[in-house]
């Protein structure tokens, strides 16, 4: 019998995030825990798998985020870069 005591395999269903910041964080902390070598293969797979909801669901709301900014600014939309830099 497997004695499955890993707190990945272990743990609820993942849920949505409920903000970007808070995706971001999670996602760091799956980072973290992946470059540190100690997962074993079972919690890297999910663990992986949850990054790239993650990272699906932050593109998302930038996505969002990007489209609200153009009505916001409509024809008057700009570069960043343009306005905030000084003239050489």
């Amino acid at each position: 019998m497997v004695n499955k005591t890993n707190s990945a395999e272990n743990a609820a269903p993942a849920s949505a995030p409920v903000s970007f910041e808070a995706a971001m964080a999670e996602l760091a902390q799956l980072v973290t825990q992946m470059e540190s070598g100690q997962l074993p293969l079972e919690a890297s797979v999910a663990a992986y798998a949850r990054g790239s909801e993650l990272v699906k669901y932050c593109a998302t709301q930038l996505d969002k985020v990007e489209s609200q900014v153009k009505v916001l600014e409509g024809d008057m939309l700009k570069p960043f870069a343009d306005g905030d830099e000084g003239a050489p």
